[in-house]
């Protein structure tokens, strides 16, 4: 005799929008769940309903401020604890990722750090989306799945119709990942350098490659302050782009990040909602939504199926 255990679906507070957009693409109701704060900051998760033996899946991005990430390790403790069969992190987004070697002395490896708390924690499997360093796989002993945005990125690239197009790298590490996307759509390659004396502040850039008449679509996977994609904007047209638009995945969209973009000479920015952002806030930004990937994604690691067609690149 065989059985399928039954799987049920939760959020952190913060992550809940997504959630239910994952949840009504499974035709699934989300798992209720509890959260209490005290008065010094400090609070506590609780489920609402037997979670015993089911395939328990956590959707939360681990977006600032750090009270996310708490709040995930408290509800896959309490899902240990109250029996689950199985524990699955789905994390969009992976904060903490920039850290992910010793870039000068004495300093820590944080997402190494994030992945030995997740795995003390008890998740069984990690299910997440276009990490800032692809080698951070390897800080898990733990299946991790890994999805990448071109999935729904390169529909949307073709839906344009651009003429003359030129995939961009703001910089010379995301060139990996532009080159990606220039190959899939067999269009050229343009790469950015950039230096820069601290975060977040650039000191130089120059482009290296050929943008005069073309239509410009800058790959990077997140928008921080945006500073480096305004600035490479900025640049192309100067140097006679047709257009610049520019793809992330994951809009943290900090401090001037809005101001930013809507200074810029960028003519849209496209991103998924693996962070909630409000685009009221900068009406140049547009939200693609990766639910459905993640609930089909879900679908096949609960049924034991292939995931090869959600990795188009």
């Amino acid at each position: 005799m065989s059985c399928q255990l039954p799987f049920k679906v939760f959020s952190g507070e913060l992550s809940e929008y997504l959630a239910k957009k994952i949840c009504q693409s499974l035709d699934c109701e989300l798992g209720n769940r509890n959260k209490i704060h005290f008065s010094d900051g400090e609070f506590a998760v609780s489920y609402e309903e037997t979670v015993r033996g089911c395939y328990v899946y956590i959707v939360q991005s681990t977006f600032p401020n750090s009270d996310n990430l708490m709040e995930l390790l408290l509800l896959v403790d309490a899902a240990k604890r109250a029996s689950a069969e199985k524990i699955i992190a789905v994390i969009p987004y992976f904060g903490w990722a920039r850290q992910d070697r010793k870039d000068k002395p004495r300093v820590s490896i944080a997402s190494k750090l994030i992945a030995d708390l997740l795995s003390t924690a008890g998740i069984d499997r990690l299910i997440t989306m276009d990490l800032h360093a692809d080698q951070i796989q390897g800080f898990f002993n733990i299946p991790v799945d890994h999805l990448y945005a071109s999935t729904i990125f390169i529909p949307f690239i073709k839906s344009l119709n651009l003429e003359n197009l030129v995939i961009a790298s703001p910089d010379v590490g995301g060139s990996k990942r532009a080159n990606s996307y220039a190959k899939h759509l067999e269009v050229p390659l343009v790469l950015c350098h950039k230096t820069r004396e601290k975060a977040n502040e650039i000191s130089s850039m120059r482009i290296i490659g050929d943008v005069e008449g073309k239509n410009v679509i800058i790959v990077d996977d997140m928008a921080d302050t945006a500073g480096t994609l305004a600035t490479a904007a900025n640049l192309m047209t100067d140097n006679g782009a047709a257009s610049v638009r520019a793809i992330v995945t994951h809009p943290v969209m900090s401090g001037k990040a809005a101001e930013n973009v809507m200074n810029s000479k960028m003519k849209e920015l496209i991103c998924t909602d693996t962070i909630p952002f409000d685009t009221a806030k900068c009406p140049k930004v547009r939200v693609i939504s990766i639910a459905d990937l993640f609930a089909d994604t879900i679908l096949s690691v609960y049924n034991n199926t292939s995931i090869s067609k959600n990795y188009l690149l």
